[in-house]
């Protein structure tokens, strides 16, 4: 009782020690140290070795070379006949292997077999039939469930080894025949030594001298026909491998033949290929041609839109005092409100053909963003600003969450005015709708509706391209949408009319933040 409190005590106290250091190198060197005093027959040291590293590799949740130390440990002690300590290390290891199936959700068959087969070793030892023949079921068993040729393997040699030692030489012969068998099927020649080597082992455990004689003389005229069919083999061997040169040769001359038709399409292949690169080529320098023409057309266009962008401005900078002058002269006349009209479009019409060139050439360039905090209060101010051209039977309505925008404040004002006041223009009864919709994360719209005459179809098509119509420029220029439209593509957006909407008209202002 002592000497198993104190083993118990010795393997809670280095799994303590293990957990503490947290690596394996620890326990691998004591299992080292352990099997190599072992081979010097230093047992009590090998045992004591052994055990360090079993309670090791148990604290490491390292199963199998745990139950591997606990078992030599057990060997160990009941080579000296410590029974009781024996098979309480058998009953500690096969703890470990439970906790093992709990952890990992499985059952370890191949760790419960060597514990199974180390009692059934100190049972025959022990000349205790009875419980053999039990260890010998449950490792049946195990080695059925397991289903490893391995562990089938290591149970014939147990059972023969069972039945040898208990005189029951024809069931311990059928065990040996039967891996001798098998191993003959295989060829494995080596096993079948093997096999004999270990049944004349079992024997003399057994103190069967019968056996052993058996054994030997079954040996040795093995031996002598193993040499026949190595020989055999060997000019099976050399059979095989003649018929492989052989064929060998025949694919290598196989392949040969096919090789020179393969090299004369590879040269027919070659020709099409050095044509077709020869006509790559000429279209290659066509294109280039063809672009550096582009690249030179393109130069021209933005030279000829940059001298016509300062042509614009110079006339207007030269009509603005003329109409100055016009204007000053029309108030000291009678009657001259029509003058004045026809002056102040011309200077409208200026000063919109100037913007609409500068717009055209900076596309490119953006506006600069800022955040509306409540774009429900700046469209409420946007249409406050414009009520006054709204006619009296007209509803105005709108419909904007409060929500943050980020855009062009001035830019948007801008565009949205000019939309209400045509929308004021054409709608004498009936209603203007301003929608703001949020259409993604970045994406947003802002949609202006009326009820009023509409806009007739042959007109849509041209109805954001500037001077696609013609008409007394007192009633407008026409050039409104068009700035606009080039306004929303600089704000990273478009100004588009919903050609789906027949009540009146409906445009979208749609943008990207």
């Amino acid at each position: 009782m002592k000497l198993t409190t104190l083993i118990i005590t010795i393997i809670l106290c280095f799994s303590t020690v293990c957990n503490a250091q947290g690596t394996t190198n620890r326990a691998e060197e004591l299992m080292k140290q352990a099997q190599s005093s072992l081979e010097q027959k230093e047992y009590v040291k090998a045992r004591y070795l052994f055990m360090q590293a079993y309670g090791a590799f148990a604290a490491q949740d390292n199963y199998k070379h745990a139950v591997e130390c606990g078992m030599n440990v057990s060997a160990l002690y009941h080579r000296e006949n410590y029974y009781k300590e024996a098979f309480d290390i058998c009953r500690a290891a096969e703890a470990v292997v439970l906790a093992g199936e709990v952890k990992q959700q499985k059952k370890l068959y191949d760790l419960r077999f060597p514990i199974a087969k180390e009692r059934l070793q100190m049972y025959i030892k022990l000349k205790n039939p009875a419980q053999a023949n039990v260890q010998l079921k449950a490792l049946e068993e195990l080695a059925r469930q397991a289903g490893s040729s391995t562990l089938n393997e290591d149970l014939l040699y147990t059972q023969a080894s069972y039945y040898y030692s208990f005189g029951q030489n024809t069931e311990g012969d059928a065990c040996f025949n039967k891996l001798i068998a098998q191993y003959k099927k295989e060829k494995n020649y080596e096993k079948v030594n093997e096999c004999y080597k270990k049944l004349i082992s079992i024997a003399r455990k057994a103190n069967n001298a019968a056996l052993v004689g058996r054994t030997y003389e079954q040996f040795i005229v093995w031996t002598d026909s193993v040499k026949s069919l190595t020989a055999q083999d060997e000019v099976n061997v050399l059979k095989r491998q003649h018929n492989e040169s052989r064929q060998i040769i025949q694919e290598k001359d196989d392949s040969l033949a096919g090789k020179q038709y393969i090299i004369i399409a590879l040269c027919i292949l070659a020709v099409i290929l050095i044509a077709a690169l020869a006509f790559l080529g000429i279209l290659l320098l066509r294109f280039i041609a063809t672009v550096r023409k582009q690249k030179q057309s393109i130069r021209i266009a933005n030279e000829h839109n940059e001298l016509k962008s300062q042509f614009i401005r110079n006339i207007s900078a030269q009509m603005e005092p003329t109409l100055n002058t016009l204007t000053a002269s029309a108030r000291q006349l009678p009657g001259a409100e029509p003058m004045l009209a026809q002056v102040d479009a011309l200077r409208g019409f200026s000063n919109h053909i100037q913007e609409l060139s500068s717009l055209e050439s900076s596309l490119a360039e953006g506006y600069g963003m800022t955040t509306i905090n409540n774009i429900s209060t700046f469209c409420e101010e946007l249409v406050e600003k414009h009520k006054t051209v709204i006619a009296p039977e007209v509803s105005v309505t709108i419909n904007a969450p409060k929500l943050q925008v980020k855009t062009n404040p001035e830019q948007l004002e801008r565009i949205l005015t000019h939309l209400l006041k045509n929308a004021a223009e054409y709608t004498k009864e009936g209603k203007i709708i301003l929608d703001f919709k949020k259409r993604g994360a970045h994406t947003h719209q802002f949609i202006v509706t009326d009820t009023g005459v509409g806009i007739p179809a042959e007109q849509q098509e041209n109805l954001f391209k500037p001077f696609a119509t013609i008409k007394d420029l007192t009633q407008g220029d026409g050039l409104g949408l068009p700035i606009c439209a080039l306004i929303a593509t600089k704000m990273n957006g478009s100004l588009t009319l919903d050609t789906g909407y027949t009540k009146g008209s409906r445009f979208i202002l749609e943008l990207h933040a």
